[in-house]
């Protein structure tokens, strides 16, 4: 579920949509989280649809770390790539905002935290050499991102959290101690690391 402080807007013809936000979204508040309203889409029961579908489900969906398609109900999976991004993706199926985001601002994450198997050609950004997500950017990528995740913690007590209620059972006791400083932020890189695991086995 993205922030109550966001809509959809067109960002331009090129890249169609995105999400904006219409009030001020502090640094280190929740923006997405995975909520029982998301579709979980087994990868066989995507291989069966007809092409028009899957097309759909491959376009806006992301795979989870059982190979599952995760199709976000709401507005979410208009959420755009940046190499840039204002938001940061978490060992704990939420992303936070790794900056203050203004009112009118365009919501971004980098997709190589979704770890997609297919590389994909990018809209040229200023100020970075990067041109594609690929599919091991993780291994070049993922101690940026936990360093992004850990500053944005350190005000995650700090900001209203309308999306806090929503964060799963198994991780509240961990998100609170990483808030609080009492345990290290779990890395990114663990969740591409299960994955792998499940591959293999």
């Amino acid at each position: 579920m993205m922030h109550p402080d966001t809509e959809l807007r067109l960002v331009s013809k090129e890249v169609g949509l995105g999400v904006f936000a219409t009030k001020f979204i502090p640094k280190g508040t929740i923006v997405w989280i995975l909520d029982d309203l998301d579709m979980v889409l087994e990868e066989d029961y995507v291989d069966s649809l007809d092409e028009l579908r899957q097309n759909m489900v491959y376009k806006y969906s992301y795979q989870n770390n059982d190979g599952d398609y995760i199709l976000c109900w709401d507005h979410a999976r208009y959420m755009n790539h940046s190499f840039h991004p204002n938001c940061v993706d978490t060992a704990y199926e939420f992303e936070l905002a790794a900056r203050d985001i203004y009112p009118g601002e365009e919501l971004t994450c980098d997709y190589a935290t979704m770890g997609d198997d297919e590389e994909f050609e990018c809209v040229p950004e200023e100020g970075t050499a990067r041109t594609k997500v690929k599919a091991d950017d993780y291994l070049n990528f993922y101690q940026e991102w936990d360093a992004m995740a850990r500053e944005a913690f350190k005000t995650f007590n700090d900001v209203e959290q309308p999306l806090k209620h929503l964060i799963r059972k198994e991780f509240v006791d961990k998100v609170n101690a990483v808030a609080c400083g009492r345990e290290p932020l779990d890395s990114i890189l663990t969740t591409f690391i299960e994955e792998s695991d499940q591959d293999e086995g």
